[in-house]
């Protein structure tokens, strides 16, 4: 039994990063701005998110007060690193995109040891060297007039603001279960964006609202609930290191689906970066062992 249990652990932890990283062609198949996307797919995915908290006899009330005041921060942080993710696949490519924002596991290594007062690793500082060659090598020339160089910037923004988001949720909100911390999460983002919303409803085809149904409900609501059902089945080195997969899907999925070709500077750089990634989640799981 517990050998069936590891097995369909791994099957919803390799669907849900799948999931997460299909979520990325959605900014080149909805025909909305960033913001817009973020918005919809956030309405969606809260009201999914809010009958897969009760559908499993949760309540959806926090257990304290402060609580609040951390899901209003994450939820800031979530709204801005979706708009920017998006924004860097719409000005560069999906799997551009994807590799820059995957710098966030490294960010995440190098920061951490700061908050928690701990010196930082030789071996870390060569693993952030090392994604910052794979981001040279991504760049097609140094210069912001160009659209791929500044989707690569955009990219890496969103992965500062998603290692902000994960570090605090880690420290002060990982009680609560995936669905009800994006639940939260997706409300805070709906508040924020809808001040600035420039889509007039009536003018969306169907083939658009199709579109950010999917998105919010197979690609966000879905794939959270995957990977905190799959959390709890799995060690969290597997977990970290299939989640590593995560562009590598999304660039396949985008060659595809969107004939999104890779150029040699491209794999190149992005196979730095994600197998970075990779040894600095194997190393951070040695060092939580030891």
């Amino acid at each position: 039994m517990p050998e069936r249990g590891h097995q369909n652990g791994l099957l919803e932890l390799h669907l849900a990063v799948l999931l997460f990283g299909g979520t990325a062609l959605f900014s080149k198949l909805i025909p909305l701005n960033a913001a817009d996307i973020t918005l919809f797919r956030c309405v969606v995915a809260a009201m999914a998110l809010a009958i897969l908290v009760k559908v499993s006899t949760q309540t959806l009330s926090l257990t304290k007060p402060k609580d609040y005041k951390v899901a209003l921060v994450l939820g800031t942080l979530v709204c801005a690193h979706w708009v920017t993710y998006f924004a860097a696949m719409q000005l560069s490519t999906v799997a551009i995109g994807m590799i820059a924002f995957y710098t966030y596991p490294v960010m995440t290594v190098l920061i951490e040891p700061l908050l928690n007062k701990q010196r930082i690793q030789a071996i870390d500082v060569m693993s952030a060297i090392a994604v910052l060659i794979g981001v040279i090598l991504l760049i097609p020339e140094a210069n912001l007039n160009n659209d791929i160089t500044l989707g690569i910037i955009v990219g890496i923004c969103s992965a500062a603001l998603f290692t902000a988001r994960n570090l605090i949720h880690k420290k002060h909100f990982s009680q609560y279960g995936g669905a009800k911390a994006m639940f939260y999460q997706t409300v805070v983002a709906v508040f924020i964006l809808l001040p600035w919303q420039q889509t007039d409803l009536s003018a969306l085809s169907q083939n658009t609202w199709l579109m950010l149904v999917i998105l919010g409900v197979f690609f966000t609501a879905a794939p959270h609930a995957l990977f905190a059902s799959a959390l709890r089945k799995l060690s969290a080195k597997t977990v970290s290191l299939v989640s590593c997969l995560q562009p590598c899907y999304g660039a396949i999925l985008a060659l595809l689906l969107l004939n999104e070709g890779l150029s040699s500077s491209t794999m190149i750089g992005g196979l730095i970066i994600v197998a970075t990634a990779m040894f600095e989640t194997m190393q951070h799981q040695q060092k939580k062992k030891a």
